[in-house]
């Protein structure tokens, strides 16, 4: 009797077994890109000039924005030089929008809609640019400010970031006025002057944002930095362009820890100097990271990746639900990759003894935490006080700012951005993803719920990681499709 019942459930098991493998099988052969409403978006054809555009951005990127946390080191006179172009080169948008100044150096152009009843859109640029590194001026393959065009590249410091993306969203507005295109919605174009700088105490976009704010204004949807079109080639498994749209950004919050000792002369050293019970608080920090998870709009990214690739990579793709567990063990043994799915800890900088024959009487470590949306500065000081263990520290906050709040998928926004990225090419593939850096559009939330990040540039990983960089370049190539999009997006975002 007891072999009877034993023989028919483990048969039942195994059935079950089976039919779980079919079910996973036929799932994956019917998940396949979703099938929009009405088909993809039809695109109207758009007058663009791209000639004009390279001429401009060679332009401003000779004006060397540099922006600085001590203001006084700013060379302001550069960004007068550029309100100055702006100004020369763009008088149709001179003429017909309204333009503020703002803080030191940032600037508000206000196209009045036909209904002011409606909530207007914004589009974000900043004017600023990070520095060329001390010593690397020779490496490049062209003058950092010189803006040259080979026909290519446009080569120079800003070409990627972001006075591409300001570049084209001034050109994109003025062809618009030249076109005769009047918005029923009002359009914002906010440019800051002081992105590169980290939680700057005087942000121009914090700034920009405030005054919408005392003005009355809320946004329907902001367009910022964050994303763009990048080829993605696995052979046999995905071809495509995938656009990844920032629906949030990470935050990124410094502490000093610091731990106390007697000091005195190095003959005599204790069982453990200040730096020797510090190391014990940064292993404990580097072995206890943050637990991981996996967001929702994480989820999505893959999903609609999924849908793209072959069949066999789909058994995986379509089943998340079920390896989330493993998927995610594999993501936290890659930096990259973990970074997508849990807060990151960097111990960047340490301080010790001032001399080689000095015990250290205090030792201390920098600590920058890039923290997942929902994280807060509370979480993080829990999180050092449990890493720490039983050594004793003190710690202090440092400059800061916590992560983002999450935008839906689901806004007319988000959906604008993907069917026309996925109209023009069927190879374009739209998903939402985690900006890891910083942008000025998390100072919008208190004037608008739908934040965007992505700017239309089609780019190879080799050179999105020019940013920053030595020879940081943008290709020629990749205007055309940029101009349109901002035109379209305008067009498409200011109708009833």
């Amino acid at each position: 009797m007891l072999k009877t019942a034993v023989s028919f459930i483990l048969w039942s098991l195994l059935f079950l077994l089976v039919v779980f493998l079919m079910i996973t099988v036929i799932r994956a052969l019917f998940f396949t890109p979703k099938k929009k409403k009405g088909g993809n978006a039809e695109l109207t054809e758009e007058k663009v000039d791209t000639e004009r555009y390279c001429e401009s951005l060679s332009s401003a990127i000779k004006i060397k924005t540099i922006s600085n946390y001590d203001r006084n080191l700013v060379d302001w006179d550069e960004f007068k030089k550029f309100h100055a172009f702006l100004e020369e080169r763009y008088p149709l948008i001179h003429k017909t929008l309204s333009k503020i100044e703002i803080a030191d150096a940032s600037l508000i152009y206000k196209w009045e809609g036909s209904d002011p009843s409606l909530d207007g859109i914004a589009l974000l640029s900043h004017q600023d640019v990070v520095p060329i590194t001390e010593g690397t001026e020779k490496d490049w393959e062209h003058e950092p400010f010189e803006g040259y065009n080979d026909g290519e590249y446009i080569w120079g410091r800003g070409a990627m970031d972001m006075k591409n993306h300001l570049i084209a969203v001034m050109e994109s507005v003025e062809q618009l006025i030249k076109d005769g295109y009047k918005p029923t919605r009002t359009v914002y174009l906010c440019l800051g002057h002081n992105e590169e700088v980290v939680a700057a105490p005087d942000n121009g976009a914090k700034q920009i944002a405030a005054y919408l704010k005392e003005q009355g204004v809320h946004l329907e949807a902001v367009l910022d930095e964050g994303g763009a079109m990048l080829p993605v080639n696995v052979k046999g498994i995905l071809n495509c362009n995938l656009a990844g749209v920032g629906v949030a950004e990470k935050g990124s919050m410094n502490y000093e820890i610091s731990v106390s000792g007697k000091g005195g002369h190095s003959s005599q050293p204790p069982k453990h100097t200040a730096l020797g019970h510090l190391a014990n608080v940064i292993k404990g920090l580097e072995n206890n990271q943050f637990r991981a998870k996996m967001p929702r709009f994480v989820y999505e990214l893959f999903s609609e990746i999924g849908r793209r690739c072959s069949y066999p990579a789909r058994l995986v793709t379509c089943n998340l639900w079920l390896l989330k567990p493993l998927i995610l063990k594999i993501m936290t043994a890659i930096p990259p990759a973990a970074s997508l799915v849990r807060s990151c800890t960097a111990v960047t900088m340490a301080q010790g003894s001032p001399q080689f024959n000095v015990l250290p009487q205090k030792a201390s470590i920098t600590v920058n935490f890039r923290t997942m949306p929902g994280v807060t500065f509370e979480d993080v000081e829990r999180h050092i006080e449990k890493s720490a263990g039983r050594e004793k520290i003190e710690y202090r906050k440092l400059v800061g700012k916590e992560a983002s709040k999450v935008s839906p998928t689901d806004s007319r926004a988000f959906k604008t951005i993907k069917n026309l990225c996925e109209s023009v090419d069927s190879k374009n593939l739209v998903a939402p993803f985690l900006v890891m850096g910083g942008t000025d559009a998390y100072n919008y939330e208190p004037v608008c719920d739908n934040i965007y990040r992505y700017s239309p540039f089609l780019v190879s990983t080799g050179l999105l990681l020019c940013t920053h960089g030595t020879n940081e370049r943008l290709p020629v190539a990749s205007a055309e499709e940029a101009l349109k999009f901002f035109k379209r997006y305008i067009k498409e975002m200011t109708k009833d």
